[in-house]
């Protein structure tokens, strides 16, 4: 965990009991949105769910959009199906649902300021075959400024050599 200056510290009433949960709608995401609800259930918390969305690289060329993309909406309807899908119509926690624009690592990054626990999966999309940590879940175990955890499918093993 860093902390910087202007942090809130860990006793101090901006930084709430809450419990972020990143979410992309893979396994590894539906896991930790299920862990991070359990634990919310255990202690009362209140759980945020956020997913993150951004515009594709165009590598300096510009890009013609159809006129009904809407990726906000699209990052939406992944949230509240992932939700659904994990934790019914309706969760018996106090859910709060965030869709927010920009890459996943910085976004989560800023939201551990103000929550008592963050929760990733170990791999979402854009994974690389064989990676045991995702680029998110390494950028936050080194960047978080409350406790992370990281959730990992029970099978996942170091390669051998």
């Amino acid at each position: 965990m860093t902390t910087e200056p202007g942090d809130p510290e860990p006793g101090d009433p901006e930084r709430r009991s809450r419990i972020v949960v990143g979410i992309d709608g893979s396994e590894h995401s539906k896991m930790a949105l299920a862990w991070a609800a359990r634990q919310a259930s255990a202690t009362g918390a209140p759980l945020t769910v956020v997913t993150t969305w951004e515009f594709p690289n165009s590598y300096g060329y510009p890009v013609p959009w159809p006129e009904n993309v809407d990726f906000a909406a699209d990052a939406k309807a992944v949230l509240d199906e992932t939700v659904a899908a994990v934790l019914g119509a309706t969760p018996a926690i106090e859910l709060i649902r965030e869709v927010v624009r920009g890459h996943p690592a910085p976004v989560l990054e800023e939201a551990s300021r103000t929550a008592a626990l963050l929760v990733v999966g170990s791999r979402g999309h854009g994974q690389f075959a064989g990676m045991l940590l995702g680029s998110v879940s390494e950028y936050l175990a080194t960047h978080a400024h409350c406790p992370l955890v990281i959730i990992r499918e029970p099978g996942d093993r170091p390669a051998p050599g």
